[in-house]
């Protein structure tokens, strides 16, 4: 009996070590996008009736009922009708057909205007056949996408309606502060019209590792179908459009991320004006900085951008802005690293002009940099491109290019052993002449993707070289 008894002892214990050990080094965090996804209520009882514990908002004597009644009305819940294309069988390929379904996703959205425009998140919307949305009164109507910005993860619909709908204006998310309260208002798991609260735990943040994002971070528990509903403050101003939590499970269990409101409004105004998205660039490339960068840089600043090498052209050459210069606030908003300053300048258009604060040899300067449009292009497998202007063209003895300005790292060797340098022009692309980056992207966009891209180069020695890229 003993026995039996140490074997099972040990088994116990050898269990919970094995687990405590997988829970501490091997699992893993990962960053999940917001969606909908099936869902089984679990209740728990909890006991409210401890009275030395209250709730920290009464403590602070702050109530949420007014921005909540000011904003619930106003976030819609989005249904999404998409075609997904199945597995095909033995039969399917002989009858030449592909297996479709028709698969419904559900999302938020957030009323911006009292004739039906709403904001929510390009991946509620992407790929959808049909899109209707549903009013807090339960209404139902159907809804078209005005436009999108995958880049930003935002879209733009409009409702057709006789009633003036209830909306959320606009806050200015540059001025939020971190522990500042704030509300999540949407439809998770298809519970329509859920207010959830928390406080603002950081601002900036890149989920991507690539500086390409920017979000508000937030312990407002959001769920799957938050996607696209509203992040207010407590005058119920829209400071962000909820967008991705952190996981392990795909439920919330602590923190959540939404795009800042200025650059959702940025967004629907260029989509509104222009039809597209206008981004303006400082005309910089550099990095942030920290300890070891310092170090390696043999600066002692350890907050700010390092300017590394600064765009031929740019509004930040026109300015005087130099290599070596640190970058410490734009417009007065502080830059400690490349978040902030990829946030900023979401906000911004071209022919916008910047103030930049920046140290040049421990002196601190102030500049007005004009953004310009974005003119340059990046060719898979060539690098990146530019218009080029009659001084660029002449030594080639050409009328017609685009300027190559960088090539690509992995192959840079490669070309240069044919002469084709940082400088020589592409004149030609699948047999078309190319005079601009609006050429280069039309042809690239439309070509056959299973054709290879014929690349015409005129090299340094004045030769034509040809490349097919796959």
């Amino acid at each position: 009996m003993k026995k039996v008894l140490t074997m099972v002892f040990v088994s116990v214990l050898g269990g919970a070590i094995t687990l405590g050990a997988y829970k501490t080094f091997l699992e893993k965090d990962e960053i999940t996008t917001v969606k909908n996804a099936p869902f089984t209520a679990a209740f728990t009882p909890v006991n409210y009736t401890d009275n030395n514990s209250n709730a920290l908002a009464a403590a602070e004597d702050i109530d949420f009922t007014s921005a909540a009644e000011r904003t619930v009305h106003a976030v819609v819940h989005v249904k999404n009708v998409t075609l997904e294309t199945g597995q095909p069988t033995i039969e399917d390929l002989f009858m030449g057909r592909l297996p479709q379904r028709m698969q419904l996703g559900t999302g938020s959205g957030v009323i911006i205007s009292p004739d039906g425009y709403i904001i929510t998140n390009n991946h509620v919307i992407d790929g959808s056949e049909k899109l209707s949305v549903t009013l807090n009164n339960n209404k139902t109507l159907p809804a078209k996408i005005i436009g999108t910005d995958p880049k930003t993860d935002i879209a733009l619909l409009k409702v057709e309606t006789d009633e003036n709908l209830p909306y959320i204006t606009f806050g200015d998310s540059d001025h939020v502060k971190i522990g500042e309260w704030v509300l999540a208002v949407g439809n998770p798991f298809n519970l329509t019209s859920t207010v959830t609260a928390g406080i603002i735990s950081a601002k900036s943040r890149d989920l991507s590792g690539q500086s390409k994002q920017s979000f508000i971070q937030t312990d407002a528990a959001v769920n799957p179908g938050n996607s696209g509903g509203a992040l207010v403050n407590t005058l119920g101003e829209l400071i962000g459009i909820n967008t991705a939590i952190t996981s392990q499970t795909g439920s919330y269990i602590g923190y959540s991320f939404a795009v800042p409101s200025n650059i959702a409004r940025k967004v629907v105004e260029d989509i509104m004006e222009y039809g597209n998205v206008q981004n303006g660039i400082l005309g910089v490339t550099g990095g942030a900085l920290n300890s070891m960068v310092a170090e390696k840089l043999g600066v002692d600043e350890t907050e700010g951008f390092y300017i590394d090498t600064i765009e031929e052209d740019s509004g930040a050459e026109a300015a005087g802005l130099q290599h070596g210069d640190i970058i410490k606030s734009i417009d007065q908003v502080k830059i400690s690293k490349f978040s902030d300053l990829r946030g900023l300048l979401d906000t911004k258009r071209p022919n916008d002009v910047v103030v930049v604060t920046y140290l040049r040899n421990g002196i601190t300067k102030q500049a007005g940099v004009t953004l310009l449009k974005n003119d340059t292009y990046t060719i898979p497998n060539i690098g990146v491109i530019k218009e080029a202007k009659p001084k660029d063209l002449r030594p080639y003895n050409v009328k017609e290019g685009v300027k190559i300005v960088k090539l690509n790292s992995q192959y840079a060797d490669y070309f240069k052993r044919d002469g084709v340098t940082e400088g020589s022009i592409i004149t030609a692309i699948n047999n078309t002449q190319v005079n601009s980056i609006e050429d280069v992207q039309t042809i690239i966009k439309n070509r056959n993707p299973y054709q290879p891209l014929n690349i015409e180069i005129i090299n340094s020695n004045g030769e034509k070289t040809r490349y097919g890229l796959r």
